[in-house]
Order: C-alpha cells, then sequence, then structure tokens
C-alpha cells in the first residue's frame, strides 16, 4: 500500500498515542484502585489529552489520505473486520462517555462518576488496545 511520503508517518503517531492511551488508563485504574486519586486525576487527564491528539491526527490523515483497504486475505479478512467493526462502533460511544465521566469527576460527583467509569474505562481501553491492533494488521501483518 502507497501512502504518500508526507502522511507517512501518521499512521505510526495514531498507534502510538493509542498505545500511550491504554497505558496511561491501566495505570490510573491501578491508582485509583489503591485510592490515590491526585495520580489517577492526572494520568486520566493524559489519556483524555493523548487520546484527543490522536482524534486529531487521525481526522486529519484520514481527511488528507482517504480510506487506507485491508490487505489481508483468507482468515484475516474477518478477523480484522470484526475487530474493526467493533472498535468502530465503541470508539463512537467512547466520546460522550469519556466526556461525561470526566465532567462528573472534574465537578467532583464521584458517586455518579464511579458509577459511569465502570463502564467507561473498559470501552476507552478495549478501543486504544484494538486502535494498535487495527493499525498493526493494516500496516505491518497484511500490508501489500
Amino acid at each position: 500500500m502507497q501512502i504518500r511520503a508526507d502522511y507517512a508517518i501518521f499512521p505510526v503517531i495514531n498507534a502510538t498515542l493509542n498505545g500511550t492511551s491504554a497505558v496511561l488508563l491501566v495505570i490510573g485504574h491501578r491508582f485509583i484502585k489503591r485510592g490515590r486519586m491526585a495520580p489517577h486525576r492526572v494520568l486520566m487527564l493524559t489519556a483524555l489529552v493523548t487520546s484527543t491528539l490522536f482524534l486529531i491526527s487521525y481526522v486529519y490523515y484520514h481527511a488528507h489520505v482517504g480510506s487506507v483497504h485491508f490487505q489481508g486475505q483468507g482468515w484475516s479478512r474477518p478477523v480484522y473486520f470484526s475487530i474493526l467493526i467493533s472498535h468502530t462502533i465503541l470508539a463512537a460511544v467512547t466520546v460522550p462517555l469519556v466526556i461525561i465521566t470526566v465532567t462528573r469527576a472534574l465537578r467532583e460527583r464521584f458517586d455518579r462518576h464511579r458509577a459511569i467509569a465502570r463502564w467507561t474505562y473498559p470501552i476507552w481501553l478495549y478501543v486504544s488496545v484494538t486502535g494498535v491492533v487495527i493499525y498493526f494488521m493494516l500496516y505491518h501483518l497484511f500490508a501489500a
């Protein structure tokens, strides 16, 4: 698959931002499980910034490059598209969930924050991790 040289770095940047978000989410989750609210807050807000940068970069890249088609054949196609479809649907769900979750935390409505964070965290983590998986499948494992 041929991508214009001036945009070739974007998939790497996007995968890095997704992977970084995933790591930040896991560490932030561990901190809150241990009752360490301050580092939890910093890590989760950093994950939010990282995910936001990803979204901006992703939209910019695809606005200029368009759709990138999966080159894999056989068993890899249903695996790839299953991951891609679940990732895409949950990515759309993640945006409002994250906004609500962060807003509740910043307003110190921690009871309501915890109630929605139980859903937001695993969905956001899944989207971040599958974003990296999609990158590897699309640009490395089955690239022409």
